[in-house]
Order: structure tokens, then C-alpha cells, then sequence
């Protein structure tokens, strides 16, 4: 437990790419750790890693991390600043850009079409968006908090298979 290169602090959500790359959110150290198939040591700093804070090049306890195969960026579920932000792969990438603002984000899934899915905790509902896209289509819950089969209770975990079940 700690701030170094080989320490997390309060991980949550993770993602294994096909390379066999491991990318973390680090929630209390507010950045994405990565650590490539391989490395058994350090990982590397991706995103954040500036301190807490709402810059672009700033993480505030992100909860969930996934890569794009498409375009390898990282997106991430900045949720401190309610936002689902994306950061470039590319080598020197020091800021992210928002994707969706003003959602309470816990975790984040992408299907074979690149939709992005993204559970919304405080409204209790999944929805699904396109790149690009900021409002979504409500694809599970969303009847407000409860224990029927169609509510949830702050969705904090989300898997999406090859036919887009949820």
C-alpha cells in the first residue's frame, strides 16, 4: 500500500489486454498503473498520476480502466470528477479528454461493436454509448433503487458478452 511504481493504493477495476498488459486504477494514488506481460516489478505511470485534481492530465479515484483494441486508448472511469475520460497509448500522452461528463461511473465494458457500456451507480442503470455519443441508451435498470428484476442498487460491476447481454 503506497504511492511508488510497484505500490497501489485501494485498486478497483482492471483490464488485461491481449498482449497480456495489465492496466489498474490506482483509486487512492488517482492514475492508471500498467505493467506489461513481463514485468514483475514497477509498472508505469499511463494516466493521472498528478495528484488528485479535475486538469486533464489529472485522475480523482478512478474506479474501472479499459483499452480500446481499436485504438488502444485508455478509458477510464474518472469517477471523483464524474466523468468517463479517454488517454491516448501513445508514447508522451499527458492529458486525457472527457467522453461523458456528470456521471457517477463505477465500471466500464466495451463490446465487439465498440459500444462502451457504463454503469451509472447513482442513477442505478447501465447504459450503452457510442463513441462520441454523450447521452446513452438506458440497456439495464434505470426504474429507480431496488430489488426487482428490473432495478438496481448502485451498480458497481458490469460484464458485457459476445451478444450484448449485460
Amino acid at each position: 500500500n503506497g504511492g511508488d511504481t510497484n505500490q497501489l493504493s485501494d485498486p478497483h477495476g482492471h483490464f488485461v489486454d491481449d498482449d497480456q498488459t495489465v492496466v489498474i486504477a490506482d483509486y487512492w494514488n488517482h492514475r492508471i498503473m500498467q505493467w506489461k506481460n513481463g514485468d514483475t516489478t514497477n509498472g508505469q505511470v499511463v494516466a493521472g498520476g498528478n495528484d488528485e485534481g479535475n486538469g486533464l492530465n489529472q485522475l480523482n479515484q478512478p474506479t474501472d480502466v479499459l483499452i480500446d483494441k481499436e485504438t488502444y486508448g485508455r478509458i477510464i472511469c474518472n469517477q471523483g470528477n464524474r466523468q468517463v475520460v479517454r488517454w491516448s497509448r501513445r508514447s508522451g500522452t499527458t492529458q486525457g479528454d472527457i467522453l461523458i461528463d456528470n456521471i457517477a461511473c463505477a465500471r466500464l465494458a466495451m463490446d465487439e461493436q465498440r459500444y462502451l457500456y457504463v454503469s451509472h451507480y447513482a442513477k442505478h442503470e447501465v447504459r450503452r454509448y457510442q463513441l462520441g455519443e454523450t447521452n446513452g441508451t438506458l440497456v439495464a435498470g434505470g426504474n429507480g433503487k431496488g430489488d426487482e428484476l428490473n432495478q438496481f442498487n448502485k451498480p458497481h460491476y458490469l460484464f458485457v458478452d459476445r451478444q450484448q447481454n449485460v
